[in-house]
């Protein structure tokens, strides 16, 4: 038992925009056996080129009901049939979205006849509705208003079903089949040639142009998480729709991936990242001798002429590094500005061996610019994954069989790839050095 649907709506995203028109076709699996259709009040209006496209207008929309009116009838009409639409996640996330804000929780198994399209008619030119029923001399009346459009996707889905039968529906509809959730510019062999290895993945528009970088663990369930659950918002709706095509580069190790995403998103600076396009080394820790002769250390905001001890991107960075050195150190979280509480002078610590505690510090922080490199076994062949760090700055990395001569550092970086470094490489090396010393090994230069 079937329900294929076709909407009208006043914009592309479900958490801003109504739905202006709604066509039911009910389908037994061999043929239609009843209509629905009603114009709707969007409750907001229809924009110009909307109703162009559509023929619906503001006028029209002001006299017909609001969803609300009809969500019982059209919960009962789709209520145990297989939701069946083309480009089915558009219509669904908008009936999902209105009927919940009208009360009824509804989660069908859907189908999509677009990509249902691509299996039952290889090699069409495209696969759009329009252009499907071209190919396929199936008549389109009223195109871009439900009515017409829904009555042509029954007439299509009849054809899928002479086509293939329900072999392929049944496909379809199996649980682990997980290509009814991707966007529907995308390939779907794109996404199950995707490897089950670490890596860094693009997601590409339909110019080619990158506009989203990740990183993953196993690259093919990263990506395909992308496109799970109902999240109805503009902009995540516009991410979908833009998404044509995903390529990839796999890593050897999940490290080595999370440092190549940074170095491309630094490199192509895609429409849809957001947190690493930040300005870099936004803070700093800063020394100076304050007016009784104590070494501090104190957090600011970086400063143009001042060169400080240490940078960071974030706040809480700076602040959780302070800390740790004031710990490991025994300074005085007064003195270092993390404690806000006033200090008598009988209270001030013996000024020659605080000071000198203070250049202890910061000698240690010296020392923690060395020479070294990380090695970890790859999750691919008996091969290592390298990241070298030269003078405590990021040099580069790259995949090394497990015979490779280590202590030599010319021939090693000769078998590295360079990138630049930024401060959330960085970062991420301070933190992976600190949790895994084991897999540090200091060079000589």
């Amino acid at each position: 038992m079937y329900a294929i649907v076709d909407i009208e709506t006043s914009g592309s995203h479900p958490a801003e925009h109504g739905i202006t028109e709604i066509a039911i076709v009910l389908h037994d699996g061999e043929s239609i056996e009843g209509r629905y259709e009603v114009l709707l009040n969007p409750g907001c209006t229809i924009p110009p080129f909307v109703v162009q496209l559509t023929g619906i207008t503001n006028e029209m929309a002001a006299k017909a009901p609001p969803f609300t009116d009809v969500a019982h009838k059209v919960y009962n009409l789709l209520q145990n049939r297989i939701f069946v639409a083309h480009n089915v996640n558009f219509d669904y996330s908008f009936i999902k979205h209105h009927l919940r804000a009208a009360g009824y929780e509804w989660t069908p198994k859907k189908l999509c006849s677009l990509k249902l399209s691509r299996k039952a008619f290889p090699n069409l030119p495209k696969y759009g509705l329009g252009h499907i029923c071209r190919s396929l001399n199936i008549p389109i009346e009223n195109r871009h208003r439900a009515g017409g459009d829904a009555q042509a996707t029954a007439l299509l889905f009849d054809m899928i079903l002479k086509a293939s039968g329900e072999k392929l529906i049944k496909e379809f509809l199996k649980k682990e089949n997980r290509e009814q959730i991707l966007p529907a510019n995308l390939p779907n062999e794109q996404v199950n040639n995707l490897p089950y290895t670490p890596g860094v993945y693009y997601f590409h528009d339909a110019k080619g142009k990158v506009i989203y970088v990740g990183k993953a663990k196993v690259l093919k369930q990263r990506v395909v998480s992308h496109f799970t659950g109902l999240d109805v918002g503009k902009k995540r709706q516009e991410f979908l729709r833009t998404i044509f095509s995903v390529t990839y580069k796999e890593c050897p190790t999940e490290f080595t991936a999370c440092i190549l995403e940074s170095v491309e998103i630094k490199r192509l600076w895609p429409k849809f990242n957001i947190s690493q396009k930040r300005i870099d080394q936004r803070y700093g820790i800063y020394a100076f001798e304050d007016s009784r002769g104590f070494k501090r250390l104190a957090i600011d905001k970086k400063r143009k002429y001042f060169e400080p001890v240490l940078s960071f991107n974030l706040f809480a960075d700076a602040h959780r590094a302070l800390w740790s050195m004031v710990k490991e150190h025994e300074l005085s979280p007064v003195l270092c500005f993390l404690d806000k509480t006033p200090l008598t002078d009988d209270h001030y610590p013996e000024r020659d061996a605080y000071n000198a505690k203070v250049v202890q510090a910061l000698e240690n922080l010296d020392t923690a610019m060395d020479t070294f490199a990380i090695f970890e076994p790859a999750d691919f062949g008996k091969k290592y994954a390298c990241v070298l760090v030269i003078k405590g700055k990021f040099y580069g990395m790259g995949l090394l069989p497990e015979n490779t001569n280590f202590t030599n550092l010319k021939r090693l970086k000769e078998k590295l790839t360079e990138y630049p470094e930024n401060e959330v490489i960085k970062s991420m090396i301070s933190s992976y050095a600190q949790k895994y010393p084991s897999k540090l090994f200091l060079m000589n230069e």
